[in-house]
């Protein structure tokens, strides 16, 4: 296949990529704005490949991206351009409806456009994948609230109520592409993820905050107590898992992605200063560096991902656990701080964001 991937450059996209050019024999069409989290960095181990092509396109361009489709020719799109942050979309939600809504809808009218005028054996085998987040589903009861919260899960059938501005636009975006599906007959994928973390992560979320804040011996800002708790994918893993729904799922359907990881963020901060505690001891222990900060406006408790459905119709399972991803995660920092430093040039020096209320 050639597969069209926007926002390959970004975290979960450049693992996409990276295991689409190793593991396959698949091409890949990266189109990525360039954003400050998309980073080219991250695919410096295909950029001499045959099978990839960059394209430096804004998906909100509707002509160039037409141009893309155009010249290009791809079988499948994935589609994981979005504005991610939650935080960020606390303290400026424009961004994330333009890139989120207003360019899925652009996205999906060039998808209309290109997938009808093809051949009717290439237009039976197109597919759009959308890539979305457990988010749009709001949040879970506590253990902490509620005694059987244990055994309540998000499912394909959850229905939607997000909380930030950031997931409000992520379930916009997935009722655009259902919607295209059951007016024009687009053969479209949704996928629904939970966490995720592993190398090439920005500075601005959880995991790789905590890890270089560590090693600058910084405070390790924690939001209340750190009782969210959340499922933690190792993103690798979750590469395979979309390759595994836009080459073997069924059209039409949704697929829910978790690590089976439910984690309380403090457990998760205690783990990563544990880990760099054996690998750098110092002079001090690193989880004297936790620090209870004011937690952020409209914080969701808890998420949780029945994965069973992705396991039993197609077969995949997490490889990580989480103390394997995490140990790997910690690594991968600590060999790659310069990287590091360079994606962090400019106006983003792991300040705290998102406090507006």
């Amino acid at each position: 296949m050639k597969i069209l991937v926007t926002g390959g450059a970004g975290f979960i996209g450049s693992a996409v990529i990276r295991h689409i050019i190793k593991h396959t024999q698949d091409s890949v069409v990266n189109v990525d704005k360039l954003t400050y989290a998309g980073n080219l960095e991250s695919l410096e181990s295909v950029f001499n490949n045959d099978r990839y092509t960059f394209e430096h396109v804004d998906i909100c361009n509707q002509k160039e991206l037409r141009r893309v489709f155009v010249e290009h020719q791809p079988d499948v799109v994935m589609h994981l351009a979005a504005e991610s942050h939650v935080d960020r979309s606390i303290d400026g939600p424009g961004d994330f409806i333009q890139t989120n809504i207003v360019g899925t809808y652009i996205l999906l009218e060039e998808c209309r456009s290109y997938w009808t005028g093809l051949s009717p054996v290439r237009k039976a085998k197109f597919r759009l994948h959308h890539i979305s987040t457990d988010e749009v589903y709001g949040d879970l009861p506590h253990p902490a609230d509620y005694e059987n919260a244990a055994e309540l899960l998000f499912t394909e059938e959850t229905a939607y109520a997000p909380s930030s501005p950031y997931s409000a636009s992520k379930a916009s975006s997935d009722h655009l592409v259902r919607s295209w599906m059951r007016t024009y007959g687009l053969p479209v994928l949704i996928t629904n993820c939970s966490n995720n973390y592993g190398p090439y992560h920005f500075p601005e979320k959880l995991i790789p905050l905590v890890i270089l804040n560590a090693l600058d011996g910084k405070p390790l800002p924690v939001y209340g107590k750190g009782d969210q708790i959340r499922d933690w994918l190792y993103v690798e893993d979750h590469a395979r898992a979309l390759y595994t729904v836009v080459s073997e799922g069924k059209v039409g359907e949704t697929y829910n992605i978790g690590g089976h990881n439910e984690k309380q963020n403090i457990e998760v901060v205690n783990a990563l200063c544990d880990v760099l505690q054996e690998l750098i001891p110092g002079s001090f222990q690193y989880r004297d560096l936790i620090t209870e900060v004011k937690d952020r406006p409209g914080h969701d408790r808890r998420y949780a991902i029945d994965a069973s459905k992705i396991k039993c119709e197609l077969g995949w399972q997490p490889l990580e656990t989480f103390e394997s991803g995490i140990r790997k995660t910690v690594k991968w920092y600590l060999e790659n701080l310069e990287w590091c430093r360079r994606v962090q040039d400019g106006s983003y020096q792991r300040e705290r964001l998102g406090e507006q209320v």
